[in-house]
């Protein structure tokens, strides 16, 4: 089970914290992940994050932005969001060993696996 929490209402250049806690066998995954839907919008991926080596993977639109994060010890991983923009405003969720697209260092694509993403929380950025 994932369940996240952190989302809100914020100022343009605004910041905010998204933390996912992860229960049953989904923090033993090799590859936990982000990613948004906008009202009327596709999914889009946002970040992936390896625990096993550290490895993070960004979507070019929030790369230098949005920073991916793990805490063993809670079985946590976080989404640090600063310089906030309106069309980062969407519905935010996170997701365990979703299949992804990367090239370099950039998040190309993400698809979550049946049953393995969270509830979600909202993002809004005026």
């Amino acid at each position: 089970q994932l369940v996240e929490s952190g989302g809100g209402s914020v100022q343009a250049g605004g910041s905010l914290r998204l933390s996912c806690t992860a229960s049953g066998d989904t923090y033993s995954r090799a590859c936990m992940a982000w990613f948004r839907q906008p009202p009327g919008q596709e999914r889009e991926g946002v970040a992936t994050f390896y625990p096993g080596n550290g490895t993070t993977y960004y979507a070019d639109s929030v790369r230098g932005r949005f920073t991916a994060s793990q805490d063993n010890a809670k079985n946590t991983v976080s989404l640090q969001m600063n310089s906030l923009k309106p069309e980062d405003t969407a519905m935010y969720y996170c997701a365990a060993n979703p299949d992804v697209v990367v090239a370099g260092t950039s998040l190309l694509g993400l698809t979550p696996r049946s049953g393995y993403w969270g509830q979600g929380t909202q993002v809004t950025v005026s």
